[in-house]
C-alpha cells in the first residue's frame, strides 16, 4: 500500500527508509538489547551513533575543521534567543527581514541588546529579498542575521551575501532550517548557521548548530549553561542530556542523503521539483503564486487560488487523492506545498496532476 504524500512544512516527511530502519532497531539496536530510547547519553552505543552523526554531517556540508557542530534543543526559536546569549556582548545585531521567521528572530533578540532592521521586504509583502547593496549594517553590529529559507512566504536566498564586499567585518548568522542539507553551504561568508531538525534533517526535537570557533566564548553572564556555546562544544554536545533518539534519526537520515549522492545530488533532484511546480503554476489560469522569481523557495511552494471559495474543496480533493497538510500558513492563507528533501519527484507529480485535474473543473 503506498503511503500518502505529506506536504506539511514541518514537522515533515522522514525518508521511508529512515522510518523502516528505526522500526526494525526499536527493540534491539544493533544487538544492545536496548532501544536507542533507552540508552544512556554517555555509553558507548549511543556515543557511537552520536559521532558517525557527526562525521557524516560534516561530510555531507563540507563543514570546515574551525567549525564546531553541536546539537541543541529548543528549535528555531530558542536559538533565536540562544544566538543573542552568546553573540550579541550586550550591543547591536543588524537583521534582515524576509518573512515571519526573521521577524521572530528581531523581536526575541532586541531582549539582549540592541537589534536593528538593516533591511526589510515587508512593505512589499515580503515577496523578495532586498539587494544586498542596500542593506544598513552597523558598525558596531556584533553579527548580521539572516533566514535563508522564510517557509511561510516561500522566499529564499539563492546565494548567500558576503558581507566583507559590503564592507561589513560582523559575522553572518544564518537560521537554515527549512532548506539544510538541500544545497552547499558557503561557510566562508557564515559565522553561525542554526535549524531546527523538524524539516530536512529529522523529527522535531534537535536543533543544529554550526559555529566557527573564534565565536566561542563570548556569552552574556545571564546564558544559562546549557546554552552556552562553549560550554557545549566543550562536552561535545553531552552537558545536558540531548535529544538521544532525535539524533539517531538525524543520523540515519544523513546517511540516506549520502546514499542518494549527498547535497550536490539533492540540490539537482530540488531544483527539478520546484521548477515543475513553479512552471505548472504560472502556466495555470487558476493558481498563482506572489514571489519574485529570482527569490522563490525551492522547499516551499506558497500558491494562491484565483477564488478563496475553491479552496475547501481543493482540500478536500487533495486528501482523497492521498496528498496532504497542503493548507497555508494562517498568516497568509492559500495553499502550501513543502517539498523538502524526503519529497519524491513523484509526490510533486502527483500534486500537479491533481492541480492540472482540479483547475479543468473548476
Amino acid at each position: 500500500m503506498q503511503r500518502p504524500y505529506n506536504f506539511s512544512a514541518g514537522p515533515a516527511v522522514l525518508p521511508e527508509e529512515v522510518l523502516r530502519t528505526a522500526a526494525a532497531e526499536m527493540l534491539d539496536w544493533h544487538g544492545s538489547g536496548m532501544s536507542v530510547m533507552e540508552m544512556s547519553h554517555r555509553g558507548k552505543e549511543f556515543i557511537s551513533i552520536y559521532e558517525a552523526a557527526e562525521r557524516d554531517l560534516r561530510e555531507l556540508l563540507a563543514i570546515p575543521a574551525h567549525f564546531k557542530v553541536l546539537f541543541m534543543q529548543g528549535g528555531g526559536l530558542a536559538e533565536n534567543a540562544i544566538v543573542p546569549l552568546n553573540l550579541s556582548r550586550g550591543g547591536a545585531m543588524d537583521f534582515v527581514l524576509t518573512g515571519t521567521w526573521s521577524q521572530k528572530s528581531l523581536k526575541e533578540a532586541g531582549k539582549y541588546g540592541t537589534a536593528r532592521i538593516a533591511a526589510s521586504a515587508q512593505d512589499q509583502g515580503f515577496r523578495g529579498i532586498p539587494a544586498p547593496a542596500s542593506w544598513r549594517i552597523g558598525a558596531d553590529a556584533q553579527y548580521v542575521h539572516l533566514c535563508s529559507n522564510e517557509t511561510i512566504h516561500g522566499v529564499e536566498f539563492q546565494e548567500l551575501p558576503d558581507l566583507q564586499t559590503l564592507g561589513c567585518k560582523a559575522p553572518l548568522v544564518v537560521d537554515f532550517s527549512s532548506h539544510v542539507c538541500s544545497r552547499p553551504v558557503d561557510w566562508s561568508r557564515v559565522g553561525l548557521a542554526f535549524g531546527g531538525a523538524q524539516k530536512n534533517l529529522g523529527p522535531a526535537g534537535v536543533t543544529l548548530v554550526v559555529v566557527r570557533e573564534d565565536l566561542l566564548g563570548h556569552a552574556l553572564p545571564a546564558c544559562p549553561s546549557a546554552f552556552n556555546y562553549q560550554i557545549v562544544a566543550e562536552h561535545q554536545s553531552m552537558y545536558n542530556t540531548p535529544p538521544t533518539y532525535g539524533i539517531y534519526i538525524a543520523g540515519l537520515t544523513f546517511q540516506w542523503l549520502k546514499r542518494q549522492g549527498g547535497v550536490a545530488a539533492m540540490e539537482s533532484r530540488n531544483i527539478a521539483k520546484a521548477q515543475l511546480m513553479y512552471d505548472f503554476i504560472d502556466g495555470s489560469e487558476l493558481y498563482s503564486n506572489q514571489v519574485e522569481p529570482a527569490a522563490r523557495s525551492r522547499m516551499n511552494v506558497p500558491f494562491f487560488l484565483r477564488e478563496e471559495s475553491l479552496n475547501e474543496g481543493f482540500l478536500a480533493g487533495a486528501k482523497a487523492a492521498g496528498l496532504l497538510q497542503l493548507k497555508g500558513h494562517k498568516s497568509v492563507g492559500g495553499m502550501r506545498a513543502s517539498i523538502y528533501n524526503a519529497m519524491p519527484l513523484e509526490g510533486v507529480q502527483a500534486l500537479v496532476a491533481y492541480m492540472r485535474e482540479f483547475e479543468r473543473r473548476a
